[in-house]
C-alpha cells in the first residue's frame, strides 16, 4: 500500500467522521467527564479555601433579607 492511498483512505476517514452522522459518538461521555472534573475541581477549591461557612452565611443573610426573618 503506498503513501498516497494511505493518505486519501485517512483522509477519507477523518472527513467522514466529521461530516457524518456520527459525527458527535463518544462526545457525550468526554463532555460529561469533563464538567465533573470541573465541578469536583470547584468543590475542593471552596472546601480548601474555607470558603463553605462563608459561602452559607451568605445564602442565609440573603433568605432572610427576601423574607424578612
Amino acid at each position: 500500500m503506498s503513501f498516497k492511498h494511505r493518505f486519501t483512505t485517512w483522509k477519507t476517514t477523518v472527513t467522514s467522521r466529521m461530516r457524518g452522522k456520527n459525527r458527535d459518538a463518544g462526545a457525550g461521555f468526554v463532555e460529561y467527564a469533563g464538567i465533573m472534573i470541573i465541578v469536583a475541581g470547584i468543590f475542593v477549591m471552596i472546601d480548601s479555601l474555607g470558603l463553605d461557612g462563608l459561602i452559607s452565611q451568605a445564602i442565609l443573610n440573603a433568605v432572610n433579607d427576601v423574607i424578612g426573618g
